[in-house]
């Protein structure tokens, strides 16, 4: 769902970008709240109003999505899905070198590698577009610094997503009535089929969430991880072959040293997960041993966020992001996803 999403902010036109992003906010509050109103989950708003470092850096999140759902919006509908696809890509290499240069994680050989080797393609890609990707730029670096602020805030999947579009709400649905106001607004002036599909963006930023937190308690991580690199990839496809976006040379070169990282990465990744099973059935074998103290953090990261607890080491497939995955998306139930603890990983808010 998320590598399709491409398909459906373009049916929104003549929509702009900040309406249909306001709209988003609106109507995902609107179904989120009444998923909770039904499963009568409301004992955590009090808590988190009680405390105000969570409500503060539950603010800081909104902001943070807010930019990237907003530029996404705006990139898929002006042209620029193969560059919003790279900024997916790209997400984890942005995510590991936050993890190095801010929270003084520690790499491997592999993962220098890989870092190295994403950011001589970003060289290549400035090269080929002729400017920095900036699309791509934004889009990392806004989703991977969603990441690490979520993981300072343990609230589960829906929860989060309720919080952080609490914010929104406000300024979002005043952005509308002045819109509506000015004249400027499509959603009662283009049809009732117009308006539906503006208040269908609450199902398309929930509903991949519910998902992806119900395949979270019943899928390998290593393999969830993995999965969420098909959300790019499909953005990616539908780029070239669906909405013809030109990709000269120098763009595919860039492109292939991005995969190439990738690979370095998943590899890395999945040799350490390997040899911490290894470790921890022998662990397990040995009698009077505690297994306590045995960590997943060679577990892939999801939604391009490390883990609270482990370390860059954990790949994340949210290359993904927010227009193509969030970890927030992790849990109703404060199940742990891809080596995120429960309650610290960020909850999608894609595309």
């Amino acid at each position: 769902m998320w590598g399709l999403v491409p398909l459906f902010w373009p049916l929104l036109k003549p929509a702009g970008a900040v309406e249909i992003l306001a709209h988003r906010m609106v109507w995902s509050l609107v179904l989120v709240g009444v998923a909770l109103l039904v499963m009568r989950r409301w004992a955590w708003a009090g808590e988190l109003l009680r405390q105000p470092r969570r409500l503060a850096l539950i603010t800081v999140a909104a902001a943070v999505i807010t930019v990237n759902w907003g530029v996404y919006i705006w990139a898929v509908n002006s042209g620029h899905v193969v560059e919003a696809s790279l900024g997916y890509f790209i997400n984890p290499l942005v995510t590991i070198a936050i993890g190095v240069l801010i929270l003084k994680e520690r790499l491997r050989p592999f993962q220098w590698a890989a870092v190295a080797v994403g950011f001589a393609a970003v060289l290549v890609l400035t090269i080929g577009y002729g400017r920095p990707p900036w699309i791509s730029l934004c889009l990392a670096f806004s989703f991977a610094t969603y990441g690490l602020v979520k993981k300072k805030v343990s609230l589960g999947g829906i929860e989060s997503l309720a919080a952080e579009t609490a914010v929104q709400f406000v300024p979002a649905l005043a952005y509308l009535l002045w819109l509506s106001a000015h004249g400027g607004s499509t959603f009662a002036s283009h049809g009732a089929g117009h308006a539906t599909l503006l208040a269908a963006t609450g199902v398309v930023t929930a509903l991949p969430l519910v998902c992806f937190g119900a395949a979270a308690i019943r899928v390998p991580l290593s393999t969830l991880g993995l999965l969420q690199y098909l959300a790019p990839v499909f953005q990616f496809l539908l780029g070239i072959f669906y909405f013809h976006e030109a990709m000269p040379p120098e763009r595919w070169a860039g492109f292939a040293l991005v995969w190439l990282a990738l690979s370095l990465l998943t590899g890395d990744a999945l040799r350490t997960a390997r040899r911490s099973a290894r470790a921890l059935r022998n662990q397990i074998g040995t009698p009077g041993t505690a297994v306590a103290g045995a960590t997943a953090s060679a577990a892939p990261a999801t939604d391009g966020v490390v883990a609270e607890g482990a370390t860059a080491d954990a790949v994340t497939a949210e290359g993904v992001t927010a227009e193509g995955v969030t970890a927030d998306a992790v849990t109703a139930d404060a199940v742990t996803a891809d080596g995120v603890a429960a309650g610290s990983g960020p909850v999608d808010t894609r595309p």
